[in-house]
């Protein structure tokens, strides 16, 4: 039987928002890694190191435990999918800039309000779609100022959809499995997915050495990716789904964009239009307001 979902506490959250801003750090280093590296070899790369990582971890805290066979299988399909979100990500901040990819994944929480309840058998909740909407209209305000980057955001939305599949498969997972065990699976779903993927590409239109295989320096930032931004984010964050729903985590994770884009003018030295700036705060306010209303409505 499923474990009841506890209340969150002010640590909670605190811990969910440093995760989003290790998220928002993905798209940067995306860009940093060598242009010439394929995004689906960058993203087979990173999820491999995870897998390998994961399993130290599982042995040397000796949480190694029995799954059974369906959920197995169901983890390392939802892997798939999460592999799926990564290579999408990777080409939008390939194409455009980090800020514009990390804009459209704000979307995440517009399709979780539109999944969840499918899953959940339940209701629409209005109050999900009014702010997802608030969302959207942020995101109006970026398109129509950063039209040239259109492929980059198209190419977030996509992957927007596939991290609010994956966010709530893994909310009925964590309330069943241990969180690294679960992470641990998922890796290994997305490592073969990308594997599949990398040997089709490279069989029917070649792919070169540098396209293929990281360069000395792009190893550095591979192992941020896989050890900071996966191993311990979203081990993290499928603990997290014990205490908040899949909306509230994703409607944080609207967060992301303001975290990178505050990164990317720091490191990227990437100047944004004011119609940018003006629809991340829309977003920041979407994020604001919710647990607000949300305490008022709940009364």
């Amino acid at each position: 039987m499923n474990s009841p979902l506890h209340k969150p506490t002010f640590t909670d959250y605190l811990h969910l928002h440093f995760l989003v801003l290790i998220w928002g750090f993905t798209a940067i280093l995306g860009k940093l890694i060598n242009p010439q590296l394929s995004r689906i070899s960058l993203t087979f790369f990173r999820t491999l190191l995870a897998a390998v990582g994961l399993a130290v971890v599982l042995w040397l805290w000796k949480e190694w435990k029995r799954v059974p066979a369906n959920d197995r299988w169901a983890m390392l399909g939802v892997g798939a999918i999460m592999g799926l979100h990564w290579l999408t990500f990777f080409g939008s901040a390939h194409v455009s800039s980090a800020s514009v990819c990390l804009a459209g994944m704000s979307t995440t929480s517009l399709f979780t309000s539109l999944l969840e309840p499918l899953f959940a058998r339940r209701r629409v909740r209005p109050l999900e779609i009014l702010l997802s909407l608030l969302v959207i209209v942020g995101l109006y305000l970026i398109f129509r100022f950063e039209v040239d980057q259109s492929l980059g955001l198209g190419l977030a939305l996509v992957s927007a959809f596939l991290a609010a599949l994956f966010t709530i498969a893994n909310s009925r997972f964590a309330r069943r499995h241990n969180a690294l065990l679960i992470t641990f699976y998922e890796m290994n779903g997305a490592t073969m997915a990308m594997l599949i993927g990398l040997a089709g590409v490279a069989f029917t239109s070649g792919l070169t050495d540098e396209e293929m295989i990281p360069q000395s320096t792009d190893w550095l930032w591979l192992g941020i990716l896989a050890f900071v931004c996966t191993v311990y984010a979203y081990s993290a964050s499928v603990h997290l789904l014990r205490k908040v729903s899949p909306f509230t985590l994703n409607l944080t994770i609207n967060l992301e964009p303001v975290y990178g884009m505050a990164l990317a003018y720091f490191i990227l030295n990437e100047r944004m239009t004011a119609g940018f700036y003006a629809g991340s705060v829309v977003i920041l306010l979407s994020v604001i307001i919710y647990p607000m209303l949300n305490a008022r409505f709940a009364k």
